[in-house]
């Protein structure tokens, strides 16, 4: 079983909000260590598609072509984790794709 500080940094709390099962109390771990590892995965999405933007504000067409492959891969990869909505998904690269197409080469 775990201390009392591991759930403590765990639970985000004192030791009153520790679970009294055994059970309960492997879940909450588990869904911490879930939750941290689906806000990385969100915060890389995010940060892929920062990239892609600020290729396209720049017009730099050949660099907006790599951001693209590499957001619309984190985007779709997030969709499948269900991270975020698989029409979500669609509708970014949807979004990104016209944003490419109008670029001037």
């Amino acid at each position: 079983m775990l201390n009392n500080l591991v759930y403590e940094y765990l639970l985000g709390g004192s030791r009153e909000k520790m679970a009294n099962i055994k059970s309960s109390a492997k879940r909450a771990t588990l869904s911490a260590v879930a939750n941290e590892r689906n806000k990385a995965a969100r915060s890389l999405m995010k940060t892929n598609l920062k990239k892609f933007d600020s290729a396209i504000s720049e017009g730099n067409r050949e660099e907006a072509e790599a951001a693209f492959k590499v957001a619309a891969k984190t985007v779709d990869r997030a969709a499948t984790k269900n991270l975020i909505h698989r029409n979500k998904a669609a509708r970014r690269k949807s979004v990104m794709m016209r944003q490419l197409n109008t670029l001037e080469s």
